[in-house]
Formats: C-alpha cells, sequence, structure tokens
C-alpha cells in the first residue's frame, strides 16, 4: 500500500460515465495491495490537484465492503460549484494517480435496526450502494426506494435491481412516478430506522415526515450529498494560537484559506457533519454564518462557535482558537 505524506497514493483503474451528469471512477492502489477496510457509508476524501491548490472533496464509497481490492467513487458534475468535480471529470483520466484520505464513516448502520429503510434521490444512492451489501451478508431485511429524473439517470438503481430484486423500487419523474415518503415511512415496525441521501427538499421531507409519525430522531440518519466547501463574501479571521491574520477569499472556506496558508486544522468530513473541526470564537465583530449540521440551533445563535470547513463570517473581526 502506497503512502505519501499520510495520504493513500492510488491508481485511476477505470472511468465510466453512468448517467450524463456522473461518472464512477475504479481506484486501486499504485503497488496492487489491498487498501484500507471500510464499512457501508464510508467515504473518502480526495485531493484534486488544479492551477492555483488542491481541492479535497468527500465522495462516499459504493463498492463492497469485502472486496478490498479497489475502492469505487461517483463523482456528479456541478456546474456551479467551486470546481473539484468540474476537475475530476475533465482532467482526471484512467492511469492517473491520485491521493485520498483513509475512509471513515459518518453515515454509518445501525446495528441494531429491525428494518432498514432507505430514501435516496440521485446521486445520493452511491453510500447506500455499500451498505446493502453489507445488509445482505447479515441477512437483514432492507428497502430502498430511489427517486431519479429520467431513464438516462437511471443506471445505478437499475443496477441495484438486478442486485437485490424487488427490495429496490425505482420512482422516475419523467414518466410520473412519484415517491411519497410520508407513505413509505408510514406503520413500520418497531425497531426500523431510516436512511435519507439526497436533495435538501427530499431530506427536510423525510426527515419531517417520519417525526410526524412518531419516529425518534435517534432512527432518523442522514447524509447531504454536496460539493464540499463554502462561498460567499470575502473576510479575514485571525488565528489566536499563532497570531496569524488569513483572508478567506469569496470561493474558499475558512478551513481551505488556512490550509493554503501552512496552517493545520483537524478534520473529517469537510461538509459540517462530524463535528471534528469545531471551533471557538474569541472575538467577534459581526455575525457567522452557520451552514453546519452539527452545531446546536443554541450554539448557532450564541455565535461562541464556528466549523471551519463550511460556514463562514460577515464581520469586521474575527478571531477563533486556532
Amino acid at each position: 500500500m502506497s503512502l505519501s505524506n499520510g495520504t493513500l497514493n492510488v491508481r485511476v483503474a477505470r472511468i465510466e460515465a453512468v448517467t450524463p451528469e456522473i461518472k464512477r471512477f475504479t481506484l486501486v492502489s499504485t503497488d496492487g495491495a489491498h487498501l484500507p477496510p471500510f464499512s457501508g457509508g464510508s467515504n473518502v476524501v480526495v485531493l484534486i490537484p488544479h492551477a492555483s491548490g488542491t481541492y479535497r472533496n468527500a465522495y462516499s464509497l459504493m463498492s463492497s465492503p469485502y472486496d478490498s481490492s479497489a475502492y469505487q467513487i461517483a463523482v456528479r458534475r456541478v456546474e456551479d460549484g467551486r470546481g473539484g468535480s468540474r476537475q475530476m471529470h475533465q482532467a482526471v483520466n484512467e492511469g492517473d494517480v491520485l491521493e485520498i484520505l483513509r475512509p471513515v464513516n459518518l453515515f454509518p448502520l445501525s446495528k441494531h435496526a429491525r428494518l432498514h429503510l432507505f430514501i435516496a434521490g440521485g446521486v445520493g444512492i452511491t453510500p447506500v450502494c455499500s451498505q446493502l451489501a453489507e445488509l445482505r451478508l447479515r441477512g437483514t431485511p432492507f428497502e430502498v426506494h430511489l427517486a431519479v429524473r429520467g431513464a438516462e439517470h437511471a443506471r445505478l438503481g437499475e443496477e441495484l435491481q438486478r442486485e437485490y430484486g424487488d427490495a429496490v423500487r425505482l420512482y422516475r419523474n419523467d414518466i410520473d412516478q412519484r415517491l411519497d415518503i410520508a407513505a413509505v415511512v408510514a406503520d413500520r415496525p418497531l425497531g426500523s430506522h431510516l436512511y435519507v441521501c439526497g436533495p435538501e427538499s427530499m431530506i427536510q421531507g423525510a426527515i419531517d415526515s417520519a417525526r410526524a409519525q412518531g419516529w425518534t430522531d435517534s432512527h432518523i440518519h442522514y447524509e447531504r450529498f454536496l460539493e464540499q466547501g463554502s462561498a460567499g463574501e470575502a473576510f479575514s479571521v485571525t488565528l489566536a494560537r499563532s497570531g496569524a491574520t488569513i483572508e478567506v477569499s469569496p470561493d474558499q472556506s475558512l478551513l481551505e484559506a488556512a490550509e493554503a496558508a501552512g496552517h493545520e486544522i483537524p478534520y473529517l468530513c469537510r461538509g459540517g457533519a462530524c463535528g471534528m473541526c469545531e471551533t471557538d470564537v474569541l472575538e467577534l465583530d459581526g455575525e457567522i454564518l452557520h451552514t453546519d449540521d452539527w452545531l446546536s440551533d443554541e450554539d448557532k445563535a450564541a455565535n461562541k462557535k464556528i466549523m471551519p470547513c463550511v460556514s463562514r463570517a460577515k464581520c469586521s473581526r474575527l478571531v477563533i482558537d486556532c
């Protein structure tokens, strides 16, 4: 297994288009060794070089956790994103070597669920792929409800239907097949767990429907599928421990700006979900623009903490405990 600066070196063994917007990348170790093991729902951060630096985007592992000879990720091209997905689509070719971080799992399966119920939209099906391989070996019941725009976007769902049969249900908007989330979550046995990944409206709709029917939050799991980072007005931040002041450009996150200036801030997901980069705000003249899923509403209102990976500030002065 090849290691470089704490990252894994992998070779792009295959690239295939699975929809007009999504490419699937198969990654193997550069020395032929097996890659680190992972569990269903895990992701890896891919370091994507570009002209002025490096994008760090997290992508779900969609291959089987029981085959560590290769990893598979799916990258949806986001035209109005920060550029990482466009770079993967345009500049990465078969045979290229990339650096990735070791897998982490921020969207794990519950070990005690009697039924696993998955709701996904579009590329949000990718973390589910590895989870289903794990559940089949366990012999635990599951259902998958996947909504896509049309036939040309249905390939991943059709692959899962061939693999898992009637446990996977596909809904196509082009032929008016509507996914009724409220009906899907209704009348489920005690001990069922719900997993949602897709557009924000789908996630919130599923959460609201489940809560309305008595589901507890401990049985509702979700993962947002967004290109990592943040964008907005430029601002400056002072790192209290070093005294350095960093300028955060409109297309950078605070975390990326710190990294570009040679400072380290701990992170895992780079998407505001894991809590690893939670940082205390020591001084603030203005407001924090919170866009994470980690901090409580009370913490956000207090403006005493910030998640540098996604949240920004609109301020004349910001000092954080880094």
